[in-house]
C-alpha cells in the first residue's frame, strides 16, 4: 500500500512540475513575440516523456523509494532548462544550447536508470573501496595531466579528449563520498578515541589525524593546482562532515575548519588568482566593467527583479558573462524576483531535508554515510554557488546542480540522485521484511 502512495504522489507531483515548466516555457516565448512557439508539443514530450521514463524505471528497480527526489529534481531541470533556452535564443547568434542540453537530459535520465539498474545493493560497493577511491583522485586530477587538461576563466577543472570535453571532478565527487563513507565506517572506532586534550577538548592521536590532513593536502592541491576553490572547498567539507558524523566528535570539525583556514590564507597569500576572487569579493565596484563585471551586473539583476520580477523574457540577464552556467541564479532572481529564487532554494532545501531522511532511516553505517555525503554535496555545492552569485562568498566555478548549463554536472547528478534513491528504497524493503 505505501508503495503505491509512494509512486502515485510521485507522479503527480511529476506531473505538476511539468506543467509548471511547460507554463514557464510558454511565458517566455509570448513574452519574446506573442506566439505560442511551433514547437511547444515537442518540448512537452522531452519534458514530460523523460520524467514518465525515470518514474517508469523506478517504480520497476527501485519501487519502494522516495517519492520527492525526482520530481524536485526534474523541476529544477526543467526551469533551468526554460532559462538555458530563453538566455540563448536572446543572442544575436544562438549557440545552439538548448538542443545540446536536451541531450545532456537524456543521456542525465539513462545514466540515473543505469545506476538503478547496476547497483542493486549499495552495500556492495564497499568492498571495490580502494578501487573507486583511486579512481576518484584519479578523476579529480585528471585535468592536469598535459595534452589532454584544458583552462577555462582561470580554473583548470576541463579534460578534452577528442571531441569530448568534460569536468572529471563532477564524478569525482561521487566516486570519493563512496570512498570516505567506505573507510570511516572501518575507522570511525579508532578515530573517536581520545589519547590528550588541549584544555577541555578532547584531541585524536596523532596519528589518526592522518585522514584529516590528507584530505586537507589533497584539497589545497586542487586549490593551488587547479586554481579551483569550489571544489576545493567541496570536497574537503564531504570529508570533514563524514569525519564528524562517523565519530560524533565535534573536535574534527572544529580542525578542519581550522586546517582550512590556515590553507586559505596561505593560498591567499602566495597566489594572485586567489587575491583576485577575494578582491572582487569584498569590492566588485572597484572595477565595474573588468574583473567585477559578472558580480556587478548580477547585483542589478537581482535590484531590477525586486519581490516578484520583471517577468519571463522581460528582463536583461543576457547581459551578465555566462548567466547560462555560473549565474544562472542571477537570471532567475532577475526575471522570477524574489519570489521564484526563493522557490529555487526550498527545492533545493527540500532536496537536502529527503536526503538527510534517508541517511536517518536507514540503520547500516556505510548507507548513512553515504547519504550523508551525497546529501552534504547537493547542499554544499548549491550553497558555494548561490553564494558566490550573491556576493555571501567569493566567487567560484561550480555550477548549481541540475538547474545550470552543462552535461558533466547533469549527468553526475543524477547519478547522485539514483544512489540516494537506492539506499532510500533498500531501507524500505528491509523495513518491510520484518
Amino acid at each position: 500500500m505505501l508503495r503505491a502512495v509512494r509512486r502515485n504522489t510521485e507522479l503527480g507531483l511529476i506531473l505538476v512540475g511539468t506543467l509548471v515548466t511547460v507554463g514557464a516555457y510558454l511565458l517566455a516565448s509570448l513574452a519574446r513575440d506573442a506566439t505560442i512557439p511551433a514547437n511547444i508539443g515537442a518540448f512537452l514530450g522531452v519534458v514530460l516523456g523523460l520524467q514518465l521514463v525515470a518514474h517508469l524505471a523506478v517504480r520497476r528497480l527501485a519501487p519502494d523509494a522516495d517519492g520527492t527526489l525526482v520530481p524536485i529534481a526534474g523541476l529544477l531541470n526543467g526551469l533551468g532548462y526554460v532559462f538555458i533556452v530563453r538566455l540563448d535564443e536572446a543572442r544575436v547568434e544562438p549557440k545552439g544550447l538548448a538542443a545540446l542540453q536536451s541531450v545532456w537530459v537524456m543521456v542525465g535520465i539513462a545514466a540515473f536508470i543505469a545506476t538503478l539498474a547496476l547497483v542493486r545493493r549499495v552495500r556492495d560497493l564497499e568492498a571495490y573501496r580502494w578501487t573507486i577511491g583511486l579512481l576518484g583522485v584519479g578523476l579529480l586530477m585528471l585535468p592536469l595531466v598535459p595534452g589532454i587538461g584544458r583552462e577555462y576563466f582561470g580554473a583548470r577543472i576541463w579534460v578534452s579528449i577528442g571531441p569530448v570535453n568534460f569536468q572529471p571532478g563532477e564524478f569525482a565527487k561521487i566516486l570519493l563520498a563512496i570512498f570516505f563513507a567506505s573507510y570511516l565506517v572501518e575507522k570511525r572506532e579508532l578515530l573517536a578515541v581520545s589519547s590528550r586534550h588541549l584544555g577541555p577538548i578532547p584531541l585524536p592521536d596523532l596519528k589518526h589525524l592522518g585522514p584529516v590532513l590528507l584530505a586537507w593536502g589533497a584539497s589545497l592541491i586542487v586549490m593551488i593546482s587547479q586554481k579551483d576553490l569550489g571544489s576545493s572547498l567541496l570536497f574537503f567539507a564531504l570529508f570533514v562532515t563524514l569525519l564528524w558524523v562517523a565519530t560524533e566528535r565535534a573536535t574534527y570539525l572544529v580542525v578542519g575548519v581550522v586546517l582550512f583556514g590556515i590553507g586559505a590564507f596561505f593560498a591567499h597569500s602566495q597566489f594572485v588568482h586567489v587575491q583576485d576572487r577575494v578582491a572582487i569579493w569584498l569590492d566588485p565596484w572597484k572595477d565595474p566593467k573588468g574583473d567585477g563585471f559578472q558580480i556587478v551586473e548580477s547585483q542589478f539583476a537581482f535590484s531590477s527583479g525586486g519581490i516578484t520580477g520583471s517577468g519571463l523574457n522581460l528582463g536583461s540577464p543576457g547581459r551578465i558573462p555566462l548567466a547560462e552556467t555560473d549565474f544562472i541564479f542571477a537570471a532567475i532572481g532577475e526575471e522570477l524576483g524574489l519570489v521564484g529564487a526563493t522557490s529555487i532554494l526550498v527545492a533545493f532545501l527540500l532536496i537536502i531535508g529527503a536526503g538527510f531522511r534517508i541517511a536517518l532511516r536507514t540503520e547500516v553505517p556505510f548507507e548513512r554515510l553515504l547519504a550523508t555525503g551525497l546529501t552534504v554535496l547537493i547542499g554544499v555545492q548549491s550553497f558555494i554557488i548561490i553564494g558566490g552569485v550573491t556576493r555571501v562568498l567569493p566567487l567560484t566555478g561550480v555550477t548549481l546542480p541540475f538547474v545550470s548549463y552543462g552535461g558533466s554536472s547533469l549527468v553526475a547528478n543524477y547519478v547522485l540522485l539514483a544512489l540516494l534513491m537506492r539506499i532510500s528504497d533498500d531501507t524500505a524493503q528491509r523495513e518491510i521484511a520484518r
